[in-house]
C-alpha cells in the first residue's frame, strides 16, 4: 500500500478490502459489467474480478471505452487514463441502445436513499418544494435499472439515512440483485432487502440497528467470506495507490 495510505483507520483498510472483493465476487466470468461515474470502488471490483477469476467479462466504462487497459487505477471514473487501452470507444447514445437491447448483464449504480423493495432516491430529501437536500439525480439509472438484467447497489457508509423505510423519492428502481455496504451483503428476495451475509467483525445487530427498514432475522447468521490472502495480494497490485478507500469518510 502506497506510503500516503498509511496513516488509513484499519476498519477503513478492511471494510474497503471487504467491499471491493465481495464486489468483485458477485461478477461472473463471461459478463458485460457496468459502473456508473463517481465509482471508484466497483470500478476496481471489476478489474479485480477481470485479473482473478472472470478474464472475459467486459467492461463497457461510463467514460466511453469498452474494456480499456488502464496503466493506473484513476481516482475518477471520468479520467482519460479510462480510455487507455480499450477496445472501441462509442457515444452516449450507444451506451444505452445497448441496455435497451438488453446487452448489460451487471450495473453497479450509487444511491443517497434506499428502501427494503429496492426503489433508489438520487433526486432529493424532505419536502420536493423545499428539500433539505438536492441530490445530483439518476444520470440515466431510471433508464439502466429497468433494462438491465441485474443490478448491484454500493454505499461506504450503513446507517438508516441510507437505508429508509420509504425513499422520499423514486428515482430509479428495477432488477436489484444486491446490495453491499460495510457491514452487510443483501440479497433482493420476494419480501425485498434481506441480510445475505455479515462481514467480518460485525453482528446481525449492528445490522439491524443500522438499518431503517425491518429485516428477518436468521436463524443462523452466515459470515461474509473474508478476502483471501490471494485477493488482497491481487488488490494491492492492482490499486496500490488505495484508490478503493477513496470514497470512506476518514
Amino acid at each position: 500500500m502506497g506510503n500516503r495510505l498509511a496513516s488509513l483507520p484499519e476498519h477503513v483498510i478492511r471494510a474497503g478490502n471487504q467491499m471491493a472483493v465481495t464486489l468483485s465476487r458477485l461478477i461472473e466470468d463471461g459478463e458485460k459489467v457496468f459502473h456508473g461515474v463517481n465509482s471508484p470502488l466497483p470500478m476496481v471490483a471489476i478489474f479485480l474480478a477481470k485479473k482473478r477469476h472472470a478474464p472475459n467479462c467486459s467492461l463497457v466504462e461510463v467514460a466511453g471505452s469498452v474494456d480499456p487497459e488502464p496503466r493506473f487505477m484513476p481516482n475518477s471514473t471520468a479520467d482519460p487514463e479510462l480510455c487507455h487501452g480499450a477496445a472501441s470507444m462509442f457515444y452516449n447514445p450507444d451506451m444505452y441502445d445497448l441496455f435497451a437491447r438488453g446487452g448489460v448483464d451487471l450495473a453497479f449504480l450509487g444511491a443517497a436513499q434506499l428502501d427494503k423493495q429496492g426503489r433508489a432516491n438520487l433526486s432529493y430529501i424532505g419536502d420536493p418544494f423545499h428539500p433539505k437536500v438536492r441530490l445530483p439525480g439518476g444520470g440515466g439509472g431510471a433508464v439502466i435499472m429497468p433494462q438491465v438484467k441485474r443490478t448491484v447497489i454500493w454505499r461506504t457508509v450503513h446507517d438508516r439515512r441510507f437505508l429508509v423505510p420509504r425513499v422520499d423519492f423514486s428515482t430509479q428502481s428495477g432488477n436489484l440483485s444486491h446490495v453491499v455496504t460495510p457491514i452487510a451483503l443483501f440479497e433482493k428476495k420476494s419480501t425485498g432487502l434481506e441480510v445475505a451475509s455479515v462481514h467480518l467483525g460485525h453482528s446481525m445487530d449492528d445490522v439491524i440497528e443500522n438499518t431503517g427498514f425491518d429485516l428477518a432475522r436468521p436463524s443462523v447468521v452466515t459470515q461474509t467470506p473474508a478476502p483471501s490472502a490471494e485477493e488482497l495480494s491481487a488488490l494491492e497490485e492492482l490499486d496500490p495507490d488505495g484508490v478503493r478507500f477513496s470514497e470512506f469518510r476518514v
